[in-house]
């Protein structure tokens, strides 16, 4: 029977595309570490920043316009605004909203008390036991998505799991989208590097669903980086004004290395995150009030010697919680952390860095946790065993956020009446009831004595996650698509590749 259940758990045979958890709904209560008096005291800072520093709106007219019609101060390309109204802006986006996806059951709820995993985003090289570290491809970036999709602990696929750097920069973005909507029906994120790339994101997310469903439903979201320190460009604010102005999804995550981007300070690089933040929350409720919006924060510390961004540290755990707590104050869906770290393979540095990292962001709250799986160093590299490995893990955060049950069932008074004392309770008719769910048990880990994993090859965790995504490839099949609207996708795409020229940078 063990050696049974470690072939399933190797081979990944037991893995199956179920919807039956599309997202996470926490029982488990926030950790919330901040005291009243300091949320005030870093409310102020966010307040004195958006006021009397600014925020910069550069390259972008239509943004100026727009801050002014509605009453801001804009100065040259600097926009300061009554903190009140900031406030009173970011209100009228949705405390949470659904991202629709191409299959109903896989939907999710984004915001309240919901939390939704999703993979890397934006690694330029991909890294497996056998092939060792290159560029991303297109055949690369399928299987990824393919894995993303089958993978149960990961509602949502993302868009960049790699970079397909084999395609033109140009044409890119038409590619991973159409990949998207085709290997998988759950929901993903658009193009957001051009605005016109953002627009085709958005075209064909209304090829997908149709118009009319779109003007009423969350169908794909954009995730921009704001150009800290408090520089919003035009690369965010025409993705808001492309996303939100179609009422679709925009996450806006200010990348601050504490030293770099933002003070050396986790309390000031925080309070930024949030001016920044909150200012394009407001300048999307002008472009469409009540667009669905999701605030990001991406605070890393960084080495004062090297400069290298450093992750699962004191700090970063830190802005999590704090981020966590001022977030739902402002009642806005939180983006943050993922299993982070900076070692360049699977190891311990990866374990020890990616675990700290994760659970900060689970406690601290994050509704939309981006880089939840397959992040290598420093977001450089997906990793093909990670992101399997890292998946796993979040089962395990998906039990624990579920909080403690104390149902009549959970609390087995039947059982004491079974069981004797100085009795056992392995054949008990409660444990007969609940052996299959009442602990989670991890695919990639042994728990077996030695000499079965001797028997076995003496494989460790890297070995045997290199066999469960292979083994998962092997099973993928395409979730069905209706064939006219493939058609109509692959139509769109083929045009827009001759519209736009090839361009490799």
């Amino acid at each position: 029977m063990a050696r049974r259940a470690r072939h399933k758990r190797e081979t990944g045979a037991e893995e199956v595309p179920s919807p039956a958890s599309p997202h996470v709904l926490r029982r488990l209560p926030h950790f919330d570490p901040l005291d009243e008096e300091t949320i005030i005291q870093l409310e102020a800072q966010v307040n004195w920043l958006i006021q009397e520093i600014g925020i910069e709106f550069r390259d972008d007219p239509e943004a100026h316009r727009i801050w002014q019609e509605a009453g801001a101060d804009v100065t040259g390309t600097r926009v300061r605004a009554d903190a009140g109204w900031i406030r009173a802006l970011c209100a009228k986006a949705p405390r949470e909203f659904s991202q629709v996806a191409r299959n109903p059951e896989r939907s999710v709820v984004i915001g309240g008390n919901n939390q939704v995993f999703a993979p890397i985003y934006g690694a330029p090289f991909v890294r497996d036991l056998r092939s060792g570290r290159r560029y991303g491809d297109m055949e690369s970036f399928e299987k990824l998505v393919k894995l993303a999709y089958m993978h149960p602990n990961l509602h949502h696929t993302g868009l960049v799991i790699c970079e397909p750097c084999d395609v033109p920069v140009s044409h890119r973005h038409l590619d991973m989208v159409y990949r998207h909507m085709a290997l998988s029906d759950k929901p993903h994120l658009g193009a957001i590097t051009e605005m016109s790339r953002a627009q085709d994101s958005v075209d064909m997310a209304e090829i997908l669903h149709g118009r009319e469903f779109m003007d009423e439903n969350c169908v794909i979201m954009g995730n921009v980086n704001t150009n800290s320190p408090l520089l919003v460009d035009k690369v965010v604010s025409e993705a808001i004004r492309v996303y939100c102005g179609r009422n679709q999804g925009i996450v806006v995550v200010p990348f601050i290395l504490s030293g770099a981007m933002g003070p050396v300070s986790t309390a000031a690089s925080v309070t930024q995150a949030m001016a920044e933040a909150m200012m394009c929350c407001a300048f999307a409720q002008l472009v469409r009030p009540g667009a669905p919006f999701v605030l990001g924060n991406f605070l890393s510390s960084m080495s004062l010697k090297s400069g290298a961004p450093t992750f699962g540290m004191p700090e970063p755990v830190m802005s999590n919680y704090a981020i966590g707590q001022m977030a739902r104050r402002v009642g806005l869906p939180l983006r943050c952390g993922g299993s982070l770290t900076a070692s360049k393979i699977e190891d311990a540095q990866a374990a020890y860095e990616s675990a700290d990292s994760m659970h900060s962001t689970m406690l601290a709250g994050a509704n939309f946790v981006l880089h939840a799986a397959g992040w290598m160093e420093g977001g450089l590299c997906t990793g093909f065993e990670k992101l399997v490995m890292d998946a796993d893990r979040l089962g395990g955060y998906q039990k624990l956020l579920g909080g403690l049950d104390t149902s009549d069932e959970a609390l087995a008074r039947d059982a004491y009446a079974e069981v004797e004392p100085a009795g056992h309770f392995l054949g008990c008719g409660h444990t007969m009831r609940n052996y299959t769910t009442a602990f989670y048990e991890p695919a990639l880990s042994d728990s077996e004595n030695v000499e079965s994993w001797e028997d076995g090859g003496e494989k460790d965790m890297r070995q045997r996650a290199y066999e469960r995504w292979t083994g998962m490839l092997e099973r993928y099949e395409a979730p069905k698509i209706d064939a006219g609207t493939d058609e109509a996708l692959r139509d769109y795409v083929a045009r827009r590749k001759s519209e736009i020229p090839e361009a490799w940078y």
